[in-house]
This record gives structure tokens, C-alpha cells and sequence, in this order.
């Protein structure tokens, strides 16, 4: 008898525990073996290449020593020759996994309405043993290497949306006010600054703010300068907010306890102080990564198209338009501002 492949059997162990009654009367494998063997899943799901993406053009955008990261791009219809606003995602899971996938039904969803969507792969812990601060390097590079390719692309280089979720979150927001971890190779005087944010549950505070209170064990304690690859203030996007910043929309759930809402909300006054716009939606009861799932993965979609339809980023449906497809599941206590100049 042929031995399974491993990624079969992971797969059957997944199926096995995740299947209703699973630790109950399994009749060839017991239920530890069958944690084990999750186990295993979720690591590997960690530390594999991300999967291809139906539908999406696949482009490199950098290549780090072994590691080739690419972007997924979805083009709207239309003539060739057009202008689209764009907007590139990035995923989360602590800097340490994830997928671009993450983002698969935002992108269809603003596709379909005009943009040109990109969902970015980046260098993470599990796959390329990266820190945050590389992690910061990508992001950058992939907003930058859109706006190069503007042209070819059909993409509008003065309308790039930066955007993402929990640590995908946080190094969108980076993409618009650090520039120290930019890599050297690159072509400085094509910015990698976006020119708006949509951010979802992001990681904004890491390094203690003026005045404001958080638990002793809260997200941004929990992350040691070795582990972030600098000192928590130099990536911490609330830290480094200045005049002229992009127009932001943060997607929050109150209930959030990873990421407090308040972090969310001393940005956003930072943000404001300095005469930036910054509107943040609070989603009540909600924890961290509440948008992955429905109904506020369509909630907070919708939020986010509002937001863009106000940048003058999309044209606004007509009341009548037929319902979409459903996409596939894939205070002032901040003290004052420093007055610093924004990265290009």
C-alpha cells in the first residue's frame, strides 16, 4: 500500500478535527493524533509560499535575497489606456503569517467597481525569519513599485491607497509617514507614500503615548525591540504623524482586545491636531479580526467604498443598481504634534 502524501494527510487531520463531533468516535485516528496533525496544518499553512489567486496577474515587485514577492492585481473593465485609482492591500497575522488572500473579496468587490486592487505578499517570521521593520521595507517597496508602473498598469499615480488589516494594518500606515527602513536600492525619487489609507483594526500605537492609559500587558508591550528590529517609537505610526498626511478611515471593533480601540483614537486625534483627515468607525461589540468574517466583512466594505466614493475615488451607485455578486470567503490627551516633515 502507497504511503499518503503529508499535505494529505495534514489536510484529513484538519477535516477530522474540524469536523462536527470530531474528538468523539473517530474510528482510525484518535483525537490527539488528529490535534497533532492540525498542528502541523497550521504551521505549514504558516511557513508555505501564499497560494495562487483565481483571477488576479501576478507580478514581482521585489526580490530579497531567496525570497520573490509578488502582487496580485485585479483590473477592472475598461478601455485600456485608463486611469483607475488603485489600492494595495496587505494581510495580517503579527508579522508573522498570513496570506494574500486575506483581501481576495475587498479586491474583487473594488474591482468591480473601478479600481485597479492589488493584494501584496511581504516578508514575514514564519517564511523568511523577517522582522516588523522588514516587513515596513516591503510595504513600501510595493506601494513605490506600483506608482513606477503607473502607466503600464492603467493605475492613477496620484490616486494609491495604501491599505490593510491588524499588522497589514500597521504597515499601511507606516507606508505613509516612515520612510527610515526604505531600502537603499530603491529609486527614492518615485514616492512611496500613499495617497490614502484604509486601515482595518491596524496596530497604529507602539511605543507609550502622552496621557494615554493602557493595560500593562497591552499589544504594543508585548513586542520586544528585538522582535520589531528597532525601537518600538521608530515604528509606531501614531509617533511620527505629521501635517499633510493621506486621508485615512479606520475600521475598528470596539470590542478589541489585541488592538484597544483607544490606540485607534489617540491616531486619529494626532491625526486631526494637524489638520489631517481621519475618520474612524467603531463596530460595537466586535474583537479583533471581526472584519474577516459576515456580515462585517460587507459592513466594513461598504464603509470603506463610502469613503472612497468621498475622496471622489469611485462614482457613487445609483440607488437602483442591481445588488452585487457575493464575493467568495477567502482627545486631546496626545500633548502636541512635532512638526516633521512626511517621507516621499
Amino acid at each position: 500500500m502507497n504511503a499518503p502524501h503529508p499535505q494529505s494527510a495534514l489536510s484529513d487531520g484538519r477535516r477530522l478535527l474540524e469536523a462536527p463531533g470530531a474528538t468523539l468516535g473517530l474510528p482510525r485516528l484518535g483525537s490527539l493524533a488528529a490535534a497533532a496533525l492540525l498542528a502541523c496544518a497550521t504551521v505549514r499553512d504558516a511557513v508555505a509560499d501564499p497560494p495562487p489567486i483565481a483571477d488576479a496577474r501576478v507580478e514581482t515587485y521585489k526580490t530579497v535575497g531567496d525570497a520573490t514577492l509578488d502582487l496580485w492585481i485585479f483590473e477592472p473593465a475598461g478601455a485600456a489606456g485608463d486611469r483607475r485609482p488603485a489600492i494595495v492591500f496587505f494581510f495580517g497575522g503579527g508579522w508573522k503569517g498570513g496570506t494574500p488572500r486575506q483581501f481576495d473579496p475587498q479586491c474583487r468587490h473594488l474591482a468591480a467597481r473601478g479600481m485597479v486592487a492589488i493584494t501584496a505578499d511581504y516578508r514575514v517570521e514564519s517564511r523568511q525569519h523577517a522582522k516588523p521593520v522588514d516587513c515596513v521595507a516591503d510595504a513600501r517597496s510595493a506601494v513605490r513599485w506600483v506608482r513606477a508602473n503607473a502607466d503600464r498598469l492603467g493605475i492613477d499615480a496620484d490616486r494609491i491607497a495604501a491599505a490593510g488589516g491588524s499588522a497589514g494594518g500597521h504597515i499601511a500606515a507606516c507606508t505613509a509617514f516612515i520612510a527610515e527602513f526604505d531600502d537603499p536600492g530603491e529609486d527614492a525619487d518615485v514616492s512611496a507614500r500613499p495617497d490614502a489609507l484604509v486601515l482595518f483594526n491596524p496596530a497604529l500605537v507602539l511605543a507609550p503615548l502622552p496621557d494615554l492609559e493602557l493595560a500593562a500587558d497591552w499589544f504594543g508591550a508585548r513586542v520586544p525591540v528585538d522582535r520589531l528590529g528597532t525601537e518600538p517609537n521608530r515604528l509606531s505610526p501614531a509617533h511620527h504623524v505629521a501635517r499633510g498626511g493621506p486621508p485615512t478611515i479606520i475600521l475598528h471593533g470596539r470590542a478589541d482586545a489585541l488592538v484597544p480601540i483607544v490606540t485607534a483614537e489617540a491616531f486619529a486625534r494626532r491625526m486631526k491636531e494637524v489638520g489631517n483627515r481621519c475618520e474612524l468607525v467603531g463596530y460595537d461589540d466586535q474583537p479583533h479580526g471581526f472584519f474577516n468574517r459576515e456580515p462585517w466583512r460587507k459592513r466594513t466594505l461598504e464603509d470603506a467604498t463610502t469613503f472612497l466614493e468621498s475622496l471622489g475615488w469611485l462614482a457613487a451607485e445609483p440607488a437602483d443598481a442591481p445588488t452585487a455578486k457575493p464575493v467568495p470567503p477567502g482627545s486631546d490627551r496626545d500633548g502636541p504634534v512635532p512638526a516633521i516633515p512626511l517621507p516621499r
